[in-house]
Parts: C-alpha cells; structure tokens; sequence
C-alpha cells in the first residue's frame, strides 16, 4: 500500500493484518554546521519511499537495559528524525492516535525497539499507534544558550523533536486512517518525563488531547544554572571552547563526554538531587524561558493542559531494577543515618517503611524509598498540581511481581510496558517477567490495554473488566491496582506518603 504524506510518498509493510511504515522522516535532521538548533520540516522526496525498514536511532547507540527491549533499528546517526505508523487501515475510519514516547533516562532508547511494536494495540483497540526517536543526551539536551542566544532551544531540542512529531502527526495521519483530533501521547520513565513536560512546552500546544505518564512525572527538569555546569563539564573534558569546536566533533566523542561526566557527577558528594542521594540525570530538559518558560509543576498548577485528560501511575518496585546494577549490602545503622538525612526522624521513617515490608533487609525498605523518591511522589505532586483542572486525572499501581533474577525484581521499573503493548512472548519481555505467559498474565495484558486503549478513545480508561474507577482526588486517592486481581485502592502507603510532605 503507497499512501501521500505533505512531503513524499510511502509504501508500507503488511504483518499481522496491521499495515506498517517504517522509518518516516517527521523533520530534518540538525546536523553539521545546524547541529544544536531547533528541527526543521522534513525534506521532500522523490518517487516512493519504502516503509519496509526503521530509520537509525539517535546516538547513543542502545545498549545497557535499552539492548533489552529488542531494538531493531539499523544504528546510530545524527539523522535520526523517524517516526513508525501502525494502522489497521489507511481509510477515513478517523482512530484514535496513540504516539508512543520512549524512555531511556534522556540518553538512550529508540522507537524501533520491538517492545513497542504497535501490532497489538492497533489490532485490539482499532487505533493507529506511532513510535518515535528523538535526540538524546548532549544532542538533544546540551544547554547552549549562554554561550549563544540564538541557541536557546539546544536544552529543549529532544522534546522540541517529540512536538514536531506531533505536527507530523496533526498534519498527515488522517491518510493513515488516524484522527488529528483524537492524540494521545504515552510514554515511561524518561518518555513520561517528556510527556509531562510536553503539558508545559507551547510548541506543543494543541497537538495532543490526552496523555498517559508511566513512571515519570514532571520534576525531571533542569534550571539554566544547573545545566550550564553540565555543559562546562562536558566542554572541560572534551578540550573545547567554543561551539564551532563542538559541532565539528563526531557524535561519538559527545556520547563518551557524557558518560564520562555522568560518572563523575554521580560519585560527587553534594550533586546528588535531593536528600536521598538519588542524583539527577546528566541531561534533561531545561528551563530557558521560552522554549520551556517554566517548571513544568508549576505550570500544571496555575492551568496548563488543563483540558488535556491524564493517566498517571507507577509500579510497586521501580527502583528494585536499578538496585540490581548496583553493588554492596546496606547496613541497618547506615539505613537509619540515611534515612534520618531524608526525613529528619529516621526512626519514625524506618518504623512507617517497614510496617508493611516485616521481612524486607534494609536494601529493600532503601529501594522503597527510592521508588517514592523519584517515581511515586513526583506522580503524586503532578496529580495534585492538577486539583483544579477542568479534565480528568486517573490514577494507577502496577504490581505484578516478577520472578526474573530469583524474584529481586518484584514489580520493577519498565515491567508494565510489555503489559500495555502486548507483547508477552517477545524474548526480552520472557527474560524480565521470569517465566512464559500464563493465561492470568495474558489476561492482566489484556485488561491493561483495555484502559490504555479506553482512555485514547473517551478519556476514561474505565471498562467492564475492571472495578469501578473514580477520577483521582487529593482526599481518597484512588488508584487502580493492576495485578493478577484488579482492585481499586484509596491512598495506598499514604502512612509513607505523608512522610514527604515538606520534602518532595
């Protein structure tokens, strides 16, 4: 099938009775002497583009947990600019638009990868599902703008890319069977950070009518300041002093410039992001003042995307998946020091995080702590940020425990998204969940992207398999269980919630 975009012509790819086209360029890549700047339209093409294989990913190259996820694109480039469409029909059927926002802590990830293969959710909810890349790392989130004015985007570049995939999307999806006027944007971690900052981001205003964050919220963001000691650092350690001299550099010396810096900011006492000790990422996207004019919290809380529906949750364990690339045992004495660090009275902490964990080591009531730290209080404050909007909030609990690793997983970062794509019996989602598929896990899948799927389509991500759903409220708290048994819960842990208040 050769479907007409606004710059070229495409034939895409039949699998599963679900129509692909692969690798669709949504703008023009910044590169050489343009490297840093904001992205452009998309270079028009002669003839018929074949849909058949993904566009390269952005640098750096998947590895690490990103390798996990199955990526299928062809490598690393700086044109990276792609976008992937998954359809049920390119008719005037007018379905709901799902743009999937990957994560990969701003620095890794592809919308290739073959955990987010759309065939499942297209085909059961009759939705066109598009994946996309974005610049990543000093690419995509470099802050230039004090060395250069006409370079105050380059802290914002990666999510200024996700908004002109949108428009992509606002401008062509109707000749793949999509509705401009129905888009729902979700993603995890790093790709829910994104979708949360996109509620504040004006490029993207109007693009999208719902969103959905799993584990991550609005509080990964940076201000000028602090991005601009990054940027020192990374220019330090590259021998370099100007831009000219940065452009000129191959992607690759960028990439190791950042691990390097990484590495160093995270063994620095007193970099950390808060209290915890649990430190902020290298590269996020940064506050300039017009590209991103404010702390996207706070834009939420004076009425930002108020009329944009929210889905937000996290899983019961996130942190138990980074805990496993760790190193060493926690003492209990240097529980209590760190917890009295964070919450002032260590003891009453210790006493509210162990109440319900009476077997866990000190490692895992730390590993709880982190969880709430940088994953279930953020979503908790952008849900309270959003009291007086005039659309609905839902919130949900994913708590599955996987069996992987001798069960350390639990229900760990990043276990929920082969739930939501149904994509159970892909060999990277086999080795996180532990074991094959059972009917009950199948059955969990299903009645995720039933919400997910329910949500795109009306708002709601109620439906007759699942309890009874109330929007999310400061009061009750109710929240959406996931798990073998669906339940619904009113301010789960809140004896632990209520310890951050002052501090998160």
């Amino acid at each position: 099938m050769i479907i007409t975009t606004a710059h070229g012509r495409i034939e895409g790819i039949e699998r599963d009775s679900i129509w692909q086209f692969r690798g669709i360029p949504y703008a023009a890549a910044p590169v050489g002497e343009r490297r840093f700047l904001p992205p452009a339209p998309p270079e028009p093409w002669e003839g018929v583009r074949s849909g058949a294989s993904f566009g390269a990913t952005a640098w750096p190259e998947p590895g690490g947990v990103t390798a996990l996820l199955g990526d299928e694109g062809p490598g690393a480039d700086e044109d990276c600019l792609y976008l992937n469409v998954f359809t049920p029909g390119c008719d005037d059927a007018a379905r709901p638009v799902m743009v999937w926002i990957h994560g990969g802590s701003f620095t890794g990830g592809s919308g290739s990868a073959s955990w987010y293969d759309g065939t499942a959710l297209a085909t059961r909810g009759d939705v066109v599902v598009v994946t996309i890349n974005y610049r990543l790392g000093a690419l995509g989130f470099l802050w230039l703008g004090d060395l250069d004015e006409g370079l105050r985007s380059s802290g914002m570049n990666g999510i200024l890319d996700q908004a002109a995939a949108l428009a992509w999307v606002r401008g062509n999806i109707a000749a793949f069977g999509g509705d401009p006027d129905n888009v729902t944007i979700f993603g995890e971690s790093a790709g829910a950070m994104s979708v949360s900052t996109l509620l504040a981001t004006p490029a993207a205003r109007g693009l999208f009518h719902r969103a959905i964050a799993q584990s991550g919220a609005a509080e990964h963001v940076m201000s000028t300041t602090v991005a601009a000691g990054v940027t020192a650092a990374i220019m330090a350690d590259l021998g370099v002093s100007t831009i000219e001299e940065l452009r000129a550099l191959p992607p690759q010396a960028l990439v190791e410039a950042g691990t390097r810096v990484d590495g160093a900011i995270h063994s620095e006492p007193g970099r950390s992001a808060h209290r915890t000790g649990a430190l902020a990422m290298v590269f996020q996207p940064v506050i300039d003042g017009d590209w991103l004019p404010e702390d996207p919290l706070v834009a939420v809380a004076q009425g930002r995307a108020a009329d944009v529906p929210l889905l937000i949750g996290t899983n019961l364990d996130e942190w138990h998946l980074f805990r496993l690339m760790g190193s060493g045992v926690l003492e209990q004495e240097e529980l209590l020091a760190r917890l009295t660090r964070v919450f002032g009275d260590g003891e009453l902490a210790h006493a509210r995080y162990s109440s319900t964990r009476p077997d866990a080591t000190p490692a895992d009531l730390w590993s709880a702590v982190l969880t709430d730290a940088i994953f279930r209080i953020p979503a908790i404050r952008l849900i309270e940020a959003r009291e007086q909007a005039t659309s609905a909030t839902y919130q949900y609990l994913f708590s599955w425990p996987s069996s992987a690793f001798d069960g350390v997983l639990g229900s760990c970062h990043a276990l929920e998204i082969p739930f939501v794509f149904g994509v159970l019996d892909n060999p990277g989602a086999a080795m996180i969940l532990g074991a094959a598929p059972d009917p009950q896990l199948r059955e969990l899948a299903l009645h995720m992207q039933d919400a997910w799927l329910a949500f795109a389509r009306t708002g709601d991500p109620g439906h007759d398999g699942l309890p009874q759903w109330p929007e999310a409220d400061t009061t009750s708290r109710p929240a959406m269980r996931f798990d073998l048994t669906r339940e619904l819960l009113h301010d789960h842990d809140g004896h632990e919630r209520v310890l951050w208040d002052g501090i998160l």
